[in-house]
């Protein structure tokens, strides 16, 4: 599985090293898309809302939309007579921290939330952002959703980054989310890639995102600490 990873993460930095000038934006850049998204934003609904927050692998990029693992989840729920509608349309392809936490508030105000799960940081740490800059975003946004809704429970997705910004960077960024979980007191989704990352099968030609069947996985593994969550509530 280390050799994989390890696999996985080069293809992420050669990917990467080739397409950044097309796919780097800043923060204003992603929220004037967001903006010009809001339309297909939010479906109104009487269900408990578990809102999946984050960049292009919640958006399920490349896919039908009803491949991605949030879809996936929703099928889950429903198969299990759970009473949850999954909110899938918060995901934006380049998304960081910043622009997310810039973007919040408007899908906050959309509809109440009972369950957030938050997964955005994977396009800091292939951009170089600052660890520091990166933790304080994701304590923000903990925050506000928390002020916001104080019932609703919170996931965060753990994420790793390639060594092409160096092996200490590396380390300090995988550390941010069990830190960030601990202190905040939410769920931790470890590595939302595991068993997915390296595996070319499950990646589609760029190397870093899931395909249909790579995004079962990562379904299972959110699962694994979504569902003790919904119980808790029932």
């Amino acid at each position: 599985m280390r050799f994989r990873t390890l696999l996985f993460f080069g293809l992420i930095t050669f990917y990467w090293l080739g397409c950044q000038p097309q796919v780097q934006q800043t923060s204003e850049e992603s929220s004037e898309l967001a903006t010009e998204t809001e339309s297909a934003t939010i479906e109104e609904t009487n269900k408990p809302t578990i809102l999946f927050f984050g960049n292009s692998l919640t958006a399920g990029y490349g896919l039908d939309p009803s491949e991605a693992f949030s879809a996936i989840i929703q099928q889950r729920l429903d198969s299990l007579g759970l009473s949850y509608q999954v909110v899938r349309s918060a995901g934006l392809s380049g998304e960081t921290t910043a622009s997310g936490n810039t973007r919040l508030d408007w899908v906050l105000e959309q509809q109440p939330i009972d369950v957030f799960v938050l997964e955005l940081g994977a396009n800091d740490g292939l951009r170089g952002i600052s660890t520091e800059e990166t933790q304080r975003n994701l304590n923000a946004m903990i925050d506000q959703v928390q002020e916001t809704y104080p019932e609703a429970e919170i996931v965060l997705s753990g994420m790793m980054v390639p060594p092409n910004m160096g092996a200490d960077y590396a380390d300090d960024f995988q550390k941010i989310f069990p830190k960030v979980a601990k202190n905040q007191e939410v769920a931790l989704i470890p590595f939302l890639l595991e068993d997915v990352a390296g595996e070319p099968e499950l990646n589609l030609p760029d190397g870093i995102h899931p395909t249909a069947e790579g995004h079962q996985i990562v379904a299972n593994t959110v699962w694994e600490v979504l569902y003790p969550l919904l119980e808790s509530e029932s």
